[in-house]
């Protein structure tokens, strides 16, 4: 239950990215509440619980390895196969769970906005929290995989690891800022988002190698404008970092400077962040009305 003091509504126009910290950091208390309500809700009158959270992603791992490892022959120049598909899809259960959720953020809490006044960044922020919640518990299934198959990752590759998190956080966040903005005034966003994370799921190697892509372009420019998609690095780094056949396959392609692009991608992701926020507070003056 949300036991913050209420407030009455002001006409509160855009304010300063500081000054929308400064508010969420003092609202920190309720955007935990806000994250646990999350979780429970998602679980609440469940008998499996989280188990619900590995759910969907163990039943594309099964399609996947079925259907493109074993019918269309994947696997055979895919080493461990199976930890290639479910590390990929770990890394974009994540994202695209930030975006999905995200988008719908203010829209489901709009009995609350339209009562009190108070941070609406904290909604977005709180869908987060819930994708972090079922991330850790998917990446807990995927370490247990490894270390059953003989495959636990131990070397400094698992640095890409949380330069891999830290860029879908920040990407996702940005994204379901603008798109959860947008959504109030322009309903049909909610329903283009699956387009949209469809479109990033194929553009990304999550059930096939980027190897396949290397093979097909040559290194072109267009496989340089494939690579500088930062979710295809993301599930490049996580792959490094956890799919230890892989980095030890010699015939698997790797892009240079692989660490120095997620950075150059993280950097801009920080500056689509903070624009994302100042056109989240530019648009959030009007939500109570719209909503």
């Amino acid at each position: 239950m949300i036991d913050e003091p209420l407030r009455e509504i002001g006409g509160r126009g855009s304010r300063s990215t500081w000054s929308s910290i400064t508010e969420i950091v003092q609202h920190r208390q309720l955007l935990g509440r806000l994250v646990n309500r999350e979780i429970r809700a998602r679980y609440k009158n469940s008998t499996l619980g989280v188990v619900w959270s590995l759910m969907r992603p163990l039943a594309q791992l099964v399609i996947y390895y079925v259907a493109i490892g074993q019918f269309l022959g994947a696997a055979r120049n895919v080493p461990d196969f199976a930890i290639f598909v479910f590390t990929g899809l770990t890394i974009w259960s994540l994202f695209s769970e930030i975006v999905s959720s995200g988008t719908g953020s203010i829209l489901a809490n709009a009995g609350l906005i339209k009562k009190v006044y108070l941070p609406r960044e904290i909604f977005p922020l709180a869908a987060v929290g819930g994708a972090l919640f079922n991330f850790v518990v998917q990446f807990l299934v995927l370490v247990v995989a490894t270390i059953v198959l003989g495959r636990l990752p131990l070397s400094p590759n698992l640095l890409y690891l949380p330069l891999a998190i830290v860029l879908m956080v920040v990407l996702g966040t940005a994204i379901a800022l603008v798109l959860s903005a947008v959504n109030v005034y322009l309903r049909d966003v909610e329903h283009l988002i699956d387009i949209f994370l469809m479109v990033f799921f194929w553009a990304s190697p999550i059930v096939y190698s980027v190897t396949f892509v290397n093979e097909a372009l040559q290194g072109s420019w267009i496989e340089q404008v494939y690579l500088a998609n930062p979710v295809t690095l993301a599930v490049l780094g996580m792959q490094k970092a956890m799919w230890v056949a892989g980095v030890n396959d010699p015939s698997q392609f790797w892009p240079d400077d692989l660490g120095l692009r997620m950075l150059i991608a993280l950097g801009v992701s920080l500056v689509a962040l903070f624009l994302a926020q100042r056109v989240f507070s530019r648009l959030q003056g009007n939500f109570a009305q719209e909503l």
